[in-house]
């Protein structure tokens, strides 16, 4: 059985979905060129969700009330620059890293 193996991105080499945030054990990310509405991806363990950054909707996935909620409060903070990374980003451009929750 083959295992999923994520490695290191190398120097030089840009990773097809960047890290913008990592916090309490979740991970933060936005594809670039991605399709709309404008969202990014949350991972926590094997869970995932995709969630609007206008809305702040999950409309695909899910992740654990508690890993939710702190995503949430996490987007909430940091709208204007989930937006700006999603503009960043659908132009091929790399995301800014965001502060994460403490």
């Amino acid at each position: 059985m083959l295992q999923h193996v994520q490695s290191l991105p190398r120097p030089g080499i840009i990773p097809a979905m960047p890290e913008i945030s990592r916090f309490f054990g979740i991970v933060i990310k936005m594809f670039y060129n991605d399709h709309l509405p404008a969202h990014f991806h949350a991972e926590y363990g094997e869970h995932e969700a995709l969630i609007e950054i206008d809305t702040l909707a999950v409309y695909r996935g899910a992740l654990p009330r508690r890993a939710l909620a702190l995503v949430l409060e996490w987007a909430a903070l940091h709208r204007t620059q989930l937006k700006q990374d999603w503009e960043l980003a659908r132009t091929g451009r790399v995301p800014e890293p965001i502060v994460p929750l403490d």
